[in-house]
């Protein structure tokens, strides 16, 4: 538990695993960028007429209200109140763990997180939740089963299109004394189906845009739903699975709730007829998801966890 970020009040230097060589760390442009918007309390036909013009850029945002408030109250809660979530194990279920370190040269992350699994029907998936703060477990559920039923539709799949367990990690970036020096999350693309953040207000999220990093505007009360690899797949390539990374800030903690939706192990994941033709050929390999997982614990891609550019050339190599 002495590892977590959080438990220090005050971070005065940056430890020297945590520090970056300089060109992991490309400042981006300075300019901030809006996502499209798009309303969901209207009829679900009216939305989707509304999404689909915007297919083609990867990521949107989705006004929306949910308990944000009580993810950072877990975070604000004494340590010995969280201490039985602790664990370095990657394969448990659900876990308080920080700084992580991936697929790098043993640089870490400056985040910590609350990683939990929920499988459908939730049944005693909310069991092995924190039982505080004492409505955690009640927003946790509500919103993963809300969030699922927003994925897209099942022809694209031989199986459940979002049948897997839902992932749902809290992430919590303390205020960083110099965060010039390192990163809360490395430049990745999400490997699920989709991804849906709750990013909150304070800035942080950047996405790769024509060589350069750019600021995502944090918008209040507002989701930023990311296309995952599988539907960069299932499209052949027209849905791009966008790279994108997180920033530290000196001032203020950030927060966020970000859900990844996925397949099943066995669901056979391809490029759907819709999308392949005799001009058109299919880019990708057809795998189950599990597959798709194995490869991807193996194939190093370079700077990037997932780089979408690499995405082709990394199905090939297995």
């Amino acid at each position: 538990m002495e590892s977590l970020l959080h438990s220090t009040p005050f971070h005065t230097t940056v430890p020297s695993c945590f520090i970056f060589p300089p060109d992991q760390l490309k400042p981006a442009t300075s300019t901030a960028v809006s996502l499209p918007l798009v309303d969901l309390s209207g009829r679900r036909d009216e939305v989707c007429r509304a999404m689909h013009p915007r297919l083609r850029q990867g990521s949107r945002l989705l006004p929306g209200n949910v308990g944000h408030e009580v993810s950072k109250e877990f975070f604000q809660l004494p340590v010995a109140a969280k201490a039985d979530f602790y664990s370095e194990d990657v394969n448990k279920a659900n876990r308080l763990f920080s700084g992580t370190v991936y697929d790098t040269d043993g640089e870490r992350y400056w985040r910590d997180c609350l990683h939990l699994s929920c499988s459908f029907p939730v049944g005693d998936s909310a069991k092995g939740w924190p039982d505080r703060p004492y409505r955690l477990r009640e927003v946790v559920e509500k919103y993963t089963v809300q969030t699922r039923g927003r994925g897209p539709g099942h022809d694209y799949f031989a199986g459940d299109t979002a049948g897997g367990d839902v992932v749902l990690n809290v992430n919590h970036y303390p205020p960083c004394p110099d965060p010039s020096l390192t990163l809360g999350l490395p430049p990745h693309c999400d490997r699920c189906l989709i991804t849906v953040l709750l990013p909150g207000t304070v800035p942080g999220l950047e996405v790769a845009y024509r060589g350069d990093w750019v600021k995502v505007e944090a918008v209040p009360n507002a989701f930023v739903v990311n296309f995952g690899c599988q539907l960069e797949i299932v499209t052949n390539g027209i849905l791009k699975s966008i790279e994108h990374r997180v920033m530290t800030n000196l001032r203020v903690p950030r927060t966020t709730v970000a859900t990844f939706i996925m397949p099943t192990r066995d669901c056979v994941i391809g490029p759907a007829e819709e999308f392949i033709g005799e001009d058109n050929p299919p880019c990708y390999r057809t795998l189950t998801f599990g597959e798709f997982q194995r490869i991807f614990r193996v194939v190093r891609l370079g700077s990037s966890l997932n780089c979408t550019t690499n995405l082709k050339n990394a199905q090939k190599e297995r």
